[in-house]
């Protein structure tokens, strides 16, 4: 019959204590006090608190192994020193059987929370704590995810545009920068004022012309003219006044761009002429390259290089002063007339193929690489990025004649906007970067929200959200 080590007094263990003799307490060994210690830890209820003492911290909650403290020493032998028993023991008296870094992972603790605390957490299942790698922190409400931007489906105005043509190589709709439209119908230029909705005529060229492309300097007090003649004319919209008309082309001229003080026109006669309206000339250069007409004119915006797109199928890149094409791209299918520099990036250019193409591809003129090519399924018409957010629009033609607005560089649909029951030839921004105009064949003129404004990239833009309606332009 085993014998009570509780109620048996042991003297040997009180003289290795070294004790005096007033102080021996026979009735309790401390082997036994160890395992009281040992069960206590075992036997509390899970779901009550465990408060410590008030001037000693609680060591439960505690990682000595990060100050490497109580370490134990490595076995010799197969047996333990005298000291990493005595190390061993200590840390099983003070600690329990279960180790800090076991109870780490059972309370939850991290090496990163305190090292100290005076108040013991009830511990947990270990199905209450999120799998290693998740985001989730306990204790700490994860943030909202933010929601997408909401793009309203419908045009919050529309404008019938009689006599606007269905033309794929012509350009006949600019914003300027006073935040005047421009729209070329028939054989007159009207401007529509997108703050008073003012109507103006601003010229007639008769009935042996057409209006094939317009264009408003960086400003937006001056418009460019291109008519079926091949004449380039140049309007103070101000005073409503013609201060200039030009030669050079003996064809339509279906494309503009404007750098600065240098007008370049492309047109059916498959050149493409520089214009310096400071000089007295014509034209003091002529770009040759293309082997059909041009359709798409775009200069970067730190006007160092002019893009040029043509039925050829051909996407060209001209430096300042070159008269051949820098950069050649062959790559799409079709007719190249949507090309778009990025304003985030230098030297990002995107471009788009018509009907048997139906691809965007964005290229990087500095390195000459081609970046990346996405099929949209139809005609590609126009292409303009955002200058307040990474983002860009397109329009389409056959067969869906949609608008898309994209995320850059993913590509992803951030809405699709439908409206015209024509090819959506015509496309322009508005000077705040934050609403657009589609023009079509249907002879409508349809005005979206589309992109955040500047300062508050996150709010939904509500510039002329209250503005709906059906109005003529002429």
């Amino acid at each position: 019959m085993e014998e009570d080590e509780s109620t048996t007094p042991k003297k040997k263990t009180d003289s290795q204590l070294n004790l005096p003799p007033s102080m021996n307490r026979p009735t309790v060994s401390l082997e036994s006090r160890i395992n009281r210690l040992i069960d206590s830890n075992h036997y509390h209820s899970p779901s009550k608190p465990i408060y410590s003492d008030r001037f000693i911290p609680s060591r439960s909650g505690s990682n000595f192994a990060l100050f490497d403290l109580a370490s134990s020493s490595p076995k010799k032998d197969g047996k333990e020193d005298g000291a990493g028993s005595y190390a061993s023991l200590l840390k099983t008296a003070l600690f329990g059987p279960v180790t800090p870094e076991k109870s780490d992972v059972v309370n939850g603790f991290s090496p990163s929370r305190n090292i100290f605390r005076f108040k013991t957490e009830t511990q947990r299942s270990l199905n209450l704590y999120p799998p290693f790698g998740s985001d989730v922190v306990t204790g700490v409400s994860p943030s909202p995810a933010k929601s997408p931007r909401k793009i309203l489906r419908s045009p919050y105005k529309v404008l019938d545009a009689p006599a606007l043509q269905d033309d794929f190589y012509l350009n006949l709709v600019d914003w300027s920068a006073q935040n005047v439209l421009a729209v070329g119908l028939g054989n007159c230029v009207y401007l529509w004022n997108a703050c008073s909705s003012n109507v103006t005529k601003l010229c007639d060229l008769g009935v042996d012309e057409s209006v094939c492309s317009v264009g408003w300097a960086l400003r937006g007090t001056h418009l460019a003219i291109g008519t079926s003649s091949g004449t380039v004319q140049i309007w103070d919209v101000l005073r409503c006044n013609r201060i200039r008309t030009m030669e050079g082309h003996r064809l339509r001229v279906g494309a503009l761009a404007w750098s600065s003080s240098v007008l370049s026109s492309g047109s059916r006669d498959k050149s493409i002429l520089q214009r310096d309206i400071r000089t007295q000339e014509d034209h003091v250069s002529k770009l040759k390259g293309h082997k059909s007409e041009i359709c798409g004119l775009k200069w970067s915006f730190d006007n160092r290089e002019l893009a040029s797109g043509g039925n050829d199928n051909k996407l060209f890149v001209w430096n300042q002063h070159s008269t051949q094409p820098v950069l050649r791209y062959c790559e799409h299918a079709a007719a190249v007339k949507a090309i778009a520099w990025s304003p985030h990036h230098h030297g990002l250019l995107a471009s788009g193929g018509g009907t048997a193409d139906r691809c965007i591809r964005f290229w990087n003129t500095t390195t000459n690489t081609h970046l990346s090519c996405i099929d949209t399924n139809s005609q590609v018409c126009n292409l303009v990025w955002s200058k307040n957010v990474n983002e860009l629009v397109s329009t389409h033609g056959y067969s869906q004649n949609q608008i898309i607005v994209w995320k850059y560089p993913t590509m992803s649909k951030l809405a699709t906007l439908t409206g015209h029951t024509y090819r959506v030839l015509y496309l322009a921004v508005s000077p705040d970067g934050q609403a657009i105009v589609t023009g079509a064949g249907d002879e409508t003129l349809r005005f979206w929200n589309v992109f955040p404004s500047p300062k508050s990239q996150s709010r939904e833009s509500e510039i002329g959200a209250l503005s709906f309606g059906r109005t003529t332009i002429r």
